[in-house]
């Protein structure tokens, strides 16, 4: 019988620099995306996959991400005296039980595959879930809880995928596809970072990962590579080189790359679009937002 997942890694020690000056004072992670922090959203999705312990990867000048998912009791009974339900259950769901939740530094930037190499102690023998909060997924069943469920049939290793133009490729963890069986595709090799014209195939890894144990033991041998970094998809394909399988899983939803500003603002807008309490207002002032740019042309 497959051990159930319940881990989730959550690198997060990234400076942020593409949102500077924001990020000076603020965590990237606590950016606000409608009325939500990012991490909140990977969170809520590591939730419903059944995630019961979280690990947070972080660095100096995090502190913020600790405070927001502590209890703040002022502010509780506050909300209560006041008789604002709505806001004491949103702020309820910020809250995480004594043990839940565990916090470890990152002193050096050695990229991704080190950021979970150093969660190895937390994490032991089990199979654990990787989450990257800046790649937030809207989608009606959460991405991790979709993959979860293939999981639970396949075992081994699994990303999350999907198509990227071969303009892109350069950009993301591109598969090597051996068979293709429509959501799932099986895995034989996997390129970081390739020129477009050497990409093996339009699939690229999103940031969903299930991994088995045996992947923390590759972190720890393997060498620095693309960027001269640790690269968490040099460890998977050595996972393929040992005969152990790998697996894309092609989600329902849609991506945004909250690291970008571009990205960031799009996700503002489908989010804020997909509220029913903002839905209307929002619309009427895109729609005239864009006549009058037509206009003034």
């Amino acid at each position: 019988m497959r051990r159930q997942v319940t881990k989730a890694v959550f690198p997060v020690a990234g400076l942020g620099t593409r949102f500077l000056p924001a990020t000076k004072a603020v965590p990237k992670e606590i950016l606000t995306l409608v009325d939500r922090p990012l991490i909140q959203y990977a969170i809520d999705e590591a939730r419903a996959a059944g995630i019961r312990e979280f690990i947070f990867v972080t660095a100096r000048g995090k502190s913020a991400l600790e405070d927001y998912f502590d209890h703040a009791p002022e502010l509780e009974s506050k909300l209560k005296r006041d008789g604002k339900k709505d806001l004491l259950e949103a702020l309820k769901a910020t809250n995480m039980e004594s043990g839940a939740i565990a916090y470890i530094r990152q002193h050096k930037a050695m990229g991704l595959g080190h950021a979970v190499a150093c969660a190895r102690r937390l994490i032991g023998n089990e199979p654990f879930a990787v989450i990257l909060p800046d790649d937030v997924i809207a989608a009606e069943k959460p991405c991790l809880q979709q993959m979860m469920e293939a999981h639970r049939e396949t075992g081994g290793c699994m990303v999350a995928a999907m198509e990227v133009p071969p303009e892109a490729s350069s950009s993301y963890g591109m598969l090597d596809v051996e068979q293709d069986m429509g959501t799932l595709v099986s895995v034989r090799g996997m390129v970081e970072k390739p020129p477009r014209n050497e990409a093996p195939s339009n699939l690229a890894v999103i940031g969903r990962y299930i991994l088995t144990p045996r992947v923390l033991g590759h972190l720890t041998r393997i060498r620095p590579s693309a960027g001269g970094e640790i690269q968490l998809t040099d460890a998977i394909a050595r996972e393929i080189q040992e005969g152990h399988p790998v697996y894309g899983y092609r989600f329902r939803g849609e991506r945004f790359d909250c690291g970008s500003r571009a990205g960031f603002l799009q996700a503002t807008v489908a989010f804020g679009l997909a509220r029913d309490d903002l839905r209307e207002e929002f619309e009427s002032y895109l729609q005239s937002l864009v006549a009058m740019r037509r206009a003034a042309q």
